[in-house]
């Protein structure tokens, strides 16, 4: 425990190895303690080797390497797997902590230095450029950031497994304690024991697919552990700042940032996600909601003892406590009978009216909640109660967070969003056609005829829907969906549920089928006035390079017809579009889909313009580099200031979620990180400051994304032997029996390309060390505009250093880059069964490899890749020896598991191993898709 005692002297980067050093210390013990000292000294001795190489590769090392690994037991072998891949659990968990400790290091040192990209330093910065207090809260009151949850199976690591992560980071915390006695730190130090004991003897893999509803309960647990306080902290630190910067002003920052979630409601090729789930889904998200709020309630009733016999309360609440009590009657063990207490019997009523919220079968109208707004206003009342006596700082502990939280989650937690298919509306609007008699071939009417024969129904007050006709299984639960959305609505409030977002759309006719059937509920409707009210909005989601290229002329049809662009004015002149970051890479490369997704950014927005509609652009990042994955911060950063006015809504999926929002102080700082960005990049739209070589930047741009695209097709889509490569070699058939998401890994049951999910497709080939996706096609795109010429590569370099958008793009090559391990990806090259296709393939993706190596190093005038981000150099460096072996023993156990299922044997325990390895191998890059 001595490196504890000496903690303080330590530097920052000595304080997070002092950790991993110690953690790794207590690992070594279990091992001994499971498997003996055998046990350890294997470990320790491949360990070693594989640091050898690392550091020098040397062929008679790498036989004995090799045949080390070959010569293990399968009993050693498994857990020498779990060995390493516990060791990057501890790793990941050392690291997040250490961020944290950096984060309170600057805060100790609040009013000396600022921690750049903190909400304090963007406010500053706003009075230093006399930015004034009028404007900050115009924009504040435009600007809008929605962080919504997926269900993308990428998250590989059991909730048991992150119960276990979370309480050894708690202890890990306590032990920077320097008030902890001698004794304290040997309790804390044996509880860690236990700690590690723990995870080595649960099984890291789930015995079952996960249901709709598990992950559903997956998403609110970070409700529960973190969001729901951290959210207010955010907004009260902003407050503080706006206060401090700016005292003269009176401030309650509006709305701006909040959480959305797709579980529960993402059908799109889910048959597990039906109305009756997403409705059960909903009414857990309430069920939470109302239990967070009564906690607080409860809290805040040990607090307020405030007595009238010593202060004066407020004449608002005493009548609000009467009325009251002539509206309800309350068990008497409920109610306080101290009357000289009154906030006591305040909160009661308070708390009882929260409870019958969420009671279906509770009648009394005067004695619940009907709205958020509601509960806010008793809040109020209690609030400026507090603050006539000077009792504003319990107000502001209780009263004032509990106000911001139901502001942010009120009874529903967060928005829901709905999402489809767009050939599951166009078959049900086909038979519902021609049940009726409108037409029988409806599927194969040009577009122009569907719009017609659309727009005619939306404008026809008749139903086309009735309960004497027998529809499809398929075409009733697409209706019974809308019926849920108007139940939902109803039930949990209109912002339950407020976006269909429509997979795969083509054409104008897929966002106005969904309104079709809008309108079949009473979704889209005209009041008695003949305003247009629609409480659902169809958002079309573009995901290949065709639809972003189409995406401009469909919104410019759609915002023509007169039925669709009243339904847009009754949303306040706004359209939700979602972008596919995941889909279009996989279409066409990573360089040309981010080239291809700033100008459909650009060019939608001045469509929309045009019809002087705002649009809130919605982006589909995936967790890794191949799916468009970055820092919550730098994604939003790296849109065009221009088409931020509508607000932004972005996806946290998988991994990212455990990762950014698991402990409160990651969550804190990635929140506060993404106001500082939503901050910046407001005012840079605001105030713009154009490079005037920005228009020859995107010429040069645009013939290196046309390079690149050619390049990457080239391969992807004009090899025939490309997908028996990328299969043979990667553990794709493996990776869907881990069990991580209720969602299978295909749209259909098909081989195909176009049927095969982008995340399984970067998952996989993030296992086998190439990352294929993050990088390939880069280089020969670069190239096709430096052709080695000396003032071709400066005008490059000049991009990279006055150009945000190449900037980011170059930097995300490098991590990508970085991350992959060609020498590794050779061996999983070796599963390929025909050897010719298996080194031609290899051969190419090396050739690349290199070409966008140097490219990258010269444009960046950099020695190594990532000198840029020394501390992410640093550890990806040191985390490469450990995962090395994790492939090693992948490729050997994924060709032994091939060969018995060619003879037609299932060996359990080989399956085991190999899924054992995708999680170590996930840990340790932490990035699976």
């Amino acid at each position: 425990m001595s490196e504890y005692i000496l903690a303080a002297k330590g530097t920052s980067n000595n304080l997070l190895r002092r950790d991993i050093r110690f953690l790794a210390n207590i690992l070594g013990e279990v091992l001994v303690g499971q498997g003996g000292e055998e046990l350890l000294n294997v470990v320790e001795k491949i360990r070693e080797m594989s640091k050898s190489m690392r550091l020098a590769y040397d062929s008679d090392i790498y036989k004995e390497y090799m045949s080390t690994i070959h010569s293990l037991s399968p009993v050693i072998r498994h857990q020498v797997i779990r060995a390493f891949a516990i060791y990057f659990q501890l790793v990941n968990i050392a690291e997040q902590n250490h961020r944290i400790r950096r984060k309170r290091d600057y805060d100790r040192t609040a009013g000396e230095t600022i921690q750049p990209g903190s909400i304090e330093s963007i406010i500053k910065e706003l009075q230093i450029r006399d930015i004034t207090a009028e404007e900050i809260q115009d924009i504040l009151e435009g600007i809008s950031l929605e962080l919504v949850m997926t269900a993308h199976p990428t998250e590989a690591t059991r909730k048991a497994v992150l119960d276990i992560h979370h309480r050894i980071a708690d202890q890990m915390m306590e032990l920077d304690n320097p008030m902890l006695t001698y004794r304290e730190r040997e309790q804390l130090r044996n509880c860690l024991h236990g700690e590690i004991l723990a995870l080595w003897q649960t099984d890291e893999l789930r015995d079952r697919k996960p249901t709709v509803l598990d992950e559903v309960r997956n998403g609110l647990y970070y409700f529960d552990e973190t969001l729901c306080d951290v959210l207010p902290e955010v907004y009260a630190e902003l407050e503080r700042c706006l206060e401090k910067y700016y005292p003269d002003q009176s401030w309650h920052v509006p709305t701006f940032l909040r959480f959305g979630s797709w579980i529960g409601g993402d059908r799109d090729g889910n048959p597990s996600v039906t109305s009756s789930v997403t409705f059960e889904a909903l009414g857990m998200h309430r069920q939470l909601a109302l239990q967070k709020y009564e906690e607080t309630l409860r809290e805040a009733l040990n607090y307020m003892s405030f007595s009238t016999s010593i202060v004066k309360v407020t004449d608002e609440l005493l009548k609000s406590i009467e009325d009251e009590r002539d509206c309800m009657d309350l068990d008497i063990e409920d109610a306080w009978r101290n009357e000289k207490e009154p906030y006591r019997i305040k909160l009661t009523y308070m708390l009882e009216k929260v409870q019958n919220t969420g009671n279906p079968h509770f009648h009394n109208p005067s004695a619940r909640y009907w709205s958020p707004d509601e509960f806010i206003r008793d809040l109020q009342i209690v609030d400026r109660s507090l603050r006539s006596h000077y009792a504003g700082q319990l107000a502001d502990r209780f009263i004032r967070k509990l106000i911001r939280q139901v502001e942010l989650f009120g009874f529903h937690m967060s928005t829901l969003d709905i999402r489809q298919h767009s050939k599951e509306h166009e078959n049900a609007i086909s038979e519902i056609f021609r049940i009726i008699g409108l037409t029988d071939n409806y599927g194969e009417l040009p577009e122009d005829g569907k719009v017609a024969l659309l727009t005619e129904v939306l404008n026809d007050p008749r139903p086309i829907i009735s309960p004497y006709f027998e529809y499809s299984e398929s075409t009733t639960e697409c209706l019974n969906v809308y019926r849920t959305v108007q139940a939902a609505q109803k039930e949990f409030g209109v912002n339950c549920i407020k976006s269909y977002l429509i997979s795969m759309t083509q054409s104008a006719s897929d966002l106005l089928e969904v309104m079709v059937f809008s309108k079949e509920v009473g979704l889209y409707r005209r009041d008695k006035e003949g305003n247009l009210i629609c409480t659902l909005q169809p958002v079309p989601l573009f995901e290949t390079i065709d639809d972003l290229h189409d995406a401009p002329a469909i919104m410019a049809t759609l915002f023509a017809i007169p039925a669709y662009r009243d339904a847009v004015a009754s949303t306040n002149n706004q359209q939700e579009i979602m972008l596919g970051y995941s889909d279009s890479n996989k279409d066409g490369g990573v360089l040309t889909a981010n080239w291809e997704l700033r100008l459909a950014l650009k060019d939608l927005t001045e469509t929309a313009r045009a019809f002087s509609v705002k649009l809130k652009f919605f982006h589909g990042r995936g967790g890794a580099l191949g799916r468009g994955g970055m820092p919550l911060n730098r994604s939003i950063l790296a849109q065009p200031p221009e088409t931020i006015g509508g607000g932004i809504k972005i996806t946290e999926q998988g991994e990212v979620l455990s990762q950014r929002y698991a402990m409160k102080g990651i969550a804190y700082r990635s929140l506060e990180q993404a106001t500082w960005a939503l901050l910046t990049a407001a005012v840079m739209s605001r105030h713009p400051q154009s490079d005037i070589h920005e228009h020859k930047y995107e010429m040069i741009m645009k013939q290196i994304s046309e390079a690149s695209l050619k390049k990457y097709q080239e391969l992807v889509f004009g090899d025939p032997d490309f997908m028996a490569f990328f299969r043979e070699s990667t553990p794709l058939p493996e990776v869907g029996e881990l069990n991580i998401g209720s969602r299978p890994s295909k749209r259909k049951n098909s081989d195909r390309f176009e049927d095969l999910r982008a995340i399984p497709w970067v998952f996989a080939w993030t296992q086998s060390r190439y990352l294929f996706p993050a990088w390939y096609a880069a280089g020969s795109g670069l190239n096709s505009y430096y052709q080695g010429r000396a003032e071709n590569m400066k005008q490059l370099q000049k991009m990279y250093a006055k150009w945000s958008f190449f900037r980011t793009a170059i930097d995300n090559l490098q991590m990508a880059l970085a991350k992959a391990d060609l020498n590794i990806a050779r061996e999983y090259g070796k599963m390929v069964k025909d050897r010719e296709i298996a080194e031609r393939i290899f051969q190419e993706i090396k050739n690349e490899f290199k070409l966008t190596s140097e490219l990258i190093l010269k444009i960046t005038g950099q020695k190594e890749i990532l000198d840029n981000v020394p501390i992410l150099q640093e550890s990806i460096k040191l985390r490469n020896p450990y995962v090395d072996p994790m492939s090693y023993m992948q490729v050997q156990l994924l060709t032994e598991l091939r060969d018995c299922r060619e003879r037609g044997i299932e060996d359990e325990g080989l399956i085991r191993e190999v899924l054992l390895t995708i999680n170590g191998i996930a840990a340790g890059l932490r990035n699976t898709g």
